[in-house]
Formats: C-alpha cells, structure tokens, sequence
C-alpha cells in the first residue's frame, strides 16, 4: 500500500542512512535478495567511466530502441526530476510507478541501512523486472566494483575512459580509479573500453577474469572527416565491421564509437541507415545543450554543460575551441567543493572573455568568493552573484550578438539554468 507521494518518498530516502555515500555491496545484495527480483532483461549494459556515461548510455538506448526493442536504462543524478533516473521504453517512469518500485524496497528491505542511492537503483531494478524489457543499461554511480548496480552480472561492461574525480573514494591516480572501474567486468563475458591509453588495471582484471576486452584503437576506432565520421568495430562473431559517412553529431563522437561497438556485440540488425538515424537523433539534456533565446528583444546563443571535472571541462574546451565565432564566450560558473577547481579553470580560461559566478543551492557548493579568488590568481574578468538565475541574468544582459554564454561546472549548475529558462525565457 503506497502512503507517501514521490516528494515524501524521496525526503524519506534521504534520511534513512548516516552517509551520503557508503561504498559496498553486502547490505544491497541482501536487500535484492529478499526483493526476489528474477532477471531484468534478457541483456544488461552496465556503464562506468569518469565522464561520457550519460551519452553512452543515451546512444546504446537509442540504437537498441531503433530495432524495436523494449529497453529500460537507470543513470544519475537527475536535472529537474528524480523520474529521469528511470527510463522506459521511452518514457521516465511515473511517480506512480516510484511510489510502487520504493514501497516494494521498503517492505523487503527490513532493518536494513539502506543510501538514497541504493535504494533507488533498487527501485530501478524492481521496475525493470516488471516491465520485461529486452536490453537494460545501468549507468555506475560512482567507481564501479562497489557501486550499487554492479550487483547485477552484466552480459556487456563498458568503460567510457579513466580520469580524476572523487578521489576521496576512488584514489589519485588513474590506476585507482581505473581499479574500481574493472570491477563491473565478469569472467568470459565481453567488456568495451573507449580510453585510447587503458591503465594498467583494465588490462590485469580483464585478463585474471578471461574476459574479452575491446580496445579503442586496437578493435574499434574511429575517424573524422570534415562533415562525417567513420567507424570500424567487430561483430559478436569477431567478424570486421564498419559504417561510413555518418553525419557529426551533437554528442561527443568518441561515445558514439563506443556505444556502436556495445550494439554489435548485442549482436543485433546491422542496418546502417537505421543506426546512422538513431545517433543523428541522440540527444541529451546538459550535454553539449546548445540553444538560442530571446531575451529583451536579442537572440543571444547559449551553451550548456554539465562538465564538473578536468577531463570534462579540456573536452568542453576543445569543442568550443573547434567552433570559432566572432564575439565573446561569457561563462557562468558554479562548482562543487569536491571538485578539482584549479584543473577545470585551467582547461577553460583560454575560452572565455568574463566569468560570472554564484554558489550552488548545495551545501556541497563552492563559495562564490572562492571562485572569484581563483579566477581573480589567473588574471580574469569575474563577477560574483548570489544564484546562477542572476548570474546567467549578467551575463544574458552584457551578451552582444554573436556572443555565446557559456553554463557548466555541475549538474547542479545546469538544472538552476533549465528553471530558469522555463520561467523566464521562450526557448527555439
């Protein structure tokens, strides 16, 4: 029987465990032990990887729905909505569905201590179960071999690449990390890894484990043209594939390689104009968002990403970097505290003219003077506001045309941009 709404439900998940965070497998498993869930897919995609998990998953769910498929994929955190979190055959679950998925958690779950992210990847997992789906991909929350998800044996592990982020858990260099990441891999079954320079430990679990490994650059890559891109990969069979003269996409390309690799060794109908349609059609909300808006009678262009991290923001810098305009690139900035700030400032100054920043509605958030401080050391333009709705506000208000304002530094900092585009702003 549900007695909570979506909003009380997930204000009662918050408070049910000491810690945000708390890495290990023990209490989950328990959990879905007693939730008795039989298998929730005929095939499961789990995806790890420092950045580029969301667009991985997005094209894989794209590719996969284009034959028919049902499929379902569970990623984190959320913009706007906890029901992004869960996905459907095309469709966020509804509150409804929540409601169900946690009361049915709470019941088996007993005495347990149980993470709000336990216990919606358990939520996640209860939902899929019911709606008998054909491909299930499950996005890691953090690292990978303690992560929630990974008590699921999934037929395909996917590495998208191996940076510094959350070092507090996954340690300080790239074979930590890269460790915690080779934990979603299971022995004989494959594993896909798009980092052209793999540590260390990919390699050594792949090979402890005799799970087939799939490298970029060695059994799939890709190359870029000037208005298209070609991929070659290998079949299920280890049979050469390829496609050719695919249009540039919105989304990073390097995930799309990866996530056409994941889709042949699904062993699906290869059928080029339909692949080529369902990449050309992926998109994803805070990635690469590029928008135009109409603001006191200007149309001003807007730039949204959820970059948080070195790795993300040098790929931001690069995409802007290889998109010349004539004016000016305005940033608004906001940052978690945990965050390698001096790493993503460094990858982005080069691209922008004046910073604007504010501190999260987070209590992990950066303090705005901070950030000042740090742009104020590197020589910049900045100014500090008290949310990011005035500081996208500034610098809306200071834009000339063919200027572009440029939002990113957390998922955080790219929801607050949303609602305030959707109150204040027509949107084309």
């Amino acid at each position: 029987m549900i007695t909570r709404n979506l909003e009380q439900w997930l204000s009662y998940l918050e408070q049910l465990h000491p810690s945000e965070i708390d890495m290990g497998l023990a209490r989950v498993k328990a959990v879905a032990q007693r939730l008795r869930l039989p298998r929730i897919a005929n095939k499961v995609v789990t995806v790890t990887g420092t950045n580029g998990k969301g667009s991985t998953c997005a094209f894989i769910a794209n590719l996969v729905a284009q034959e028919g498929l049902r499929v379902g994929v569970y990623s984190s955190p959320h913009l706007l909505n906890y029901n992004e979190r869960v996905y459907i055959n095309g469709e966020n679950a509804t509150d409804q569905s929540l409601c169900y998925a946690f009361a049915a958690v709470e019941e088996a779950r007993g005495d347990t201590s149980l993470t709000y992210f336990e216990m919606g990847t358990l939520a996640a997992l209860w939902l899929f179960a019911q709606a008998q789906l054909d491909v299930v991909i499950l996005e890691v929350g953090l690292g990978g071999r303690l992560d929630a998800v990974n008590i699921v044996d999934a037929d395909i592990a996917v590495v998208t690449n191996i940076g510094l982020d959350h070092k507090d858990w996954l340690g300080d260099t790239r074979d930590s990390v890269a460790y915690e990441k080779a934990g979603i891999f299971r022995t004989g079954l494959p594993a896909v890894c798009g980092d052209l320079d793999p540590p260390e430990p990919i390699l050594t679990q792949a090979s402890l484990i005799n799970t087939p490994l799939l490298l970029r650059g060695r059994d799939f890559d890709l190359a870029v043209a000037e208005k298209s891109w070609h991929w070659r990969g290998a079949s299920a069979q280890g049979e050469r594939l390829e496609l050719h003269d695919i249009p540039l996409l919105a989304l990073p390309i390097e995930n799309a390689a990866l996530a056409l690799q994941v889709y042949a060794l699904l062993d699906l109908n290869w059928c080029s104009e339909g692949i080529i349609a369902a990449l050309t059609q992926t998109r994803i909300a805070g990635r690469l968002h590029e928008m135009s808006l109409s603001w006191q009678g200007r149309s001003l262009s807007l730039l949204l990403d959820v970059a948080h991290n070195p790795h993300a923001a040098s790929y931001l810098a690069g995409r802007i970097e290889a998109s010349p305009r004539n004016g000016r690139r305005l940033a608004v900035l906001g940052v978690l505290e945990d965050k390698d700030l001096s790493g993503v400032l460094d990858a982005m100054q080069g691209q922008v003219s004046s910073w604007a920043v504010a501190t999260l509605p987070s209590p992990r958030s950066c303090k705005a003077s901070q950030l000042q401080q740090m742009l104020l050391e590197r020589g910049a333009t900045v100014s500090v506001y008290d949310t990011i709705a005035q500081a996208i506000e500034a610098q809306c208000a200071d834009a000339l045309d063919g200027d572009q304002v440029v939002i990113f530094g957390s998922f955080f900092t790219v929801a607050e941009a949303l609602k305030w585009l959707d109150k204040n702003t027509k949107q084309s």
